[in-house]
């Protein structure tokens, strides 16, 4: 739905657009990957409902592996209620229904025959389901990601088993015992995470780009230049970017750039799968801004 403003706490606003759409962070994150190229497999439960069957379908038509789509019963598929303002800012909230009911040795099952490059996970699962994503990653040699939203506190076991985390600033700052509105540099709260175990941070600044920190060094990656209509999805339009650059074969600096293509188109059109960019329509941008497209992407 969209609104003029977001709303204050108590405030009651009227609201035009409403609409339904596909929607989850790793089910938005599957699409953006299927339609940048890459050839996955999505682990994930829903529910046996329609919205269920309507994910399934969205699958198949993206070209995703569900043979680890679980579908159950005793659960909902899960829903996110958003509103978005005249310049195109959001606000979420998620019941993850039956991705509640994933666990880690569904997990572990279903990547052990499996050959990969990247594991890409977020936590609108159990923390442990993810954990067990990250862990069998390691074990493959493939890179691990995480995009820590909804975010929550994680133990140092799991941060441990993060190659590369994706955190936007709000999402850092708690992810290190702040509240969300604390001022502070986004340089100093990635270090601190950096301190804490995560090998690297690409952080997330919304129209000033990203942050891409090390344990020896800071690079900030300035956002591509767009009219922004929806935030909604360019976190997820930028991770998809992000793991399938990385397995692609790019430095974690050129998949970071690459990350800020793909989420910066995504602001330019409404709704999430709608706004998840195509690998054709990335490399016209490319064209267009008389830029080398990433060899791999050619």
């Amino acid at each position: 739905m969209r609104v003029d403003r977001l709303p204050n706490p108590g405030e009651t606003l009227l609201g035009k657009g409403y609409r339904v759409d596909f929607g989850g962070k790793g089910s938005n994150q599957a699409v953006g990957c299927a339609r940048l190229g890459a050839k996955l497999n999505f682990v994930t439960k829903i529910g046996q409902d329609h919205f269920g069957d309507m994910a399934l379908g969205l699958y198949r038509d993206e070209g995703i592996d569900v043979a680890s789509v679980i579908q159950v019963r005793d659960e909902a598929t899960g829903v996110g209620f958003i509103i978005v303002d005249a310049e195109g800012n959001n606000c979420i909230t998620v019941d993850p229904g039956a991705n509640n009911l994933l666990m880690a040795e569904e997990v572990s099952k279903c990547l052990d025959p499996l050959t990969f490059e990247a594991v890409l996970t977020q936590l609108e699962i159990p923390v442990a389901a993810a954990g067990a994503a990250m862990a069998r990653g390691r074990e493959k040699g493939a890179v691990t990601i995480l995009n820590p939203a909804p975010v929550r506190a994680l133990p140092q076991s799991v941060l441990r088993l993060i190659d590369i985390l994706t955190p936007n600033l709000s999402e850092a700052k708690v992810l290190m015992g702040r509240r969300p509105d604390v001022s502070i540099r986004p340089e100093t709260v990635a270090r601190e995470l950096i301190q804490s175990g995560v090998k690297n941070i690409v952080m997330t600044l919304g129209e000033q780009g990203a942050l891409l920190m090390t344990a020896t060094s800071a690079v900030h990656i300035p956002a591509i230049r767009v009219s922004a209509t929806d935030t909604t999805g360019a976190g997820d339009a930028f991770n998809a970017g992000l793991a399938v650059a990385l397995a692609s074969g790019a430095t974690l600096e050129d998949a970071a750039r690459f990350a800020v293509v793909t989420g910066g188109l995504a602001v330019t059109r409404e709704g999430v799968i709608p706004s998840l960019p195509r690998r054709e329509e990335v490399s016209q941008f490319y064209r267009q801004q008389n830029q080398p497209a990433p060899k791999w992407l050619r």
